[in-house]
C-alpha cells in the first residue's frame, strides 16, 4: 500500500512591505511522503515571496512535469515556475523553456551546488535564485505542526516569520536575478 500525502492546514498572514501586499490566506497544502519539513517550509516561503492571487501549489515531487509552485495565465501559459531545493542545471534549463519566469528557493549546503550548477545557468535571463539560510529554515520547520499559523513580514529583502514559538528571522541571499 502506498503512503499517503499528509495535509497541512495553513493560515498565512502576509505583509510584504516591499511589494505592498497585505493578505490573510487560508489553504491546505499536501506534504508528499518523501518530502522533508524543510522542503515544505521552503515551498511556504516561496509562496510568501511571490504570492499572487493565481499562484498555486504544483504536484512537485509526485509529478516531475510540475513545479513546487506556479502561476498560470487564464490561457494556461506558465507565467512563473517556482522550484525548491537544489535542482541540476538540466532541470533549470528545462523549466526556463516552459515559463516566462523561473525562480528557485535554494536551501541546504549550497557551496558545491553553486559551483557546479549555478555557474552553468547564470546565462538564463528568466532565472532568479534566492538562498534561504539553512539553519534558520531548520529551526523554523522543526516539528512543524499540522496546523501552521505564520505571520510573515517581508521588508527590505528580509523575511520574518512569527509563529507560536516566537519570531524567526530568515536571511535571504539573492544568488541570481531578483525577486
Amino acid at each position: 500500500m502506498a503512503l499517503q500525502a499528509t495535509p497541512y492546514k495553513v493560515e498565512l498572514n502576509l505583509t510584504d512591505l516591499d511589494r505592498g501586499v497585505y493578505e490573510n490566506l487560508r489553504f491546505t497544502v499536501a506534504r508528499h511522503p518523501s518530502e522533508t519539513e524543510e522542503r515544505l517550509g521552503a515551498r511556504l516561503i516561496g509562496y510568501a515571496l511571490w504570492y499572487s492571487e493565481s499562484l498555486a501549489f504544483g504536484r512537485g515531487l509526485s509529478d516531475v512535469d510540475e513545479p513546487a509552485l506556479w502561476d498560470k495565465s487564464l490561457d494556461d501559459r506558465v507565467l512563473h515556475w517556482i522550484e525548491v531545493g537544489q535542482p541540476d542545471a538540466d532541470r533549470l534549463v528545462w523549466c526556463s523553456r516552459r515559463a516566462e519566469r523561473v525562480s528557485l528557493v535554494a536551501y541546504g549546503s549550497l557551496r558545491v551546488w553553486q559551483t557546479k550548477v549555478l555557474e552553468q545557468v547564470r546565462t538564463l535571463k528568466n532565472l532568479s535564485v534566492v538562498a534561504v539560510d539553512s539553519q534558520a529554515l531548520t529551526e523554523l520547520t522543526a516539528n512543524l505542526p499540522r496546523s501552521v499559523s505564520w505571520s510573515v513580514m517581508i521588508s527590505d529583502g528580509t523575511l520574518f516569520v512569527t509563529d507560536e514559538r516566537g519570531q524567526h528571522e530568515i536571511p535571504l541571499e539573492w544568488l541570481a536575478g531578483e525577486r
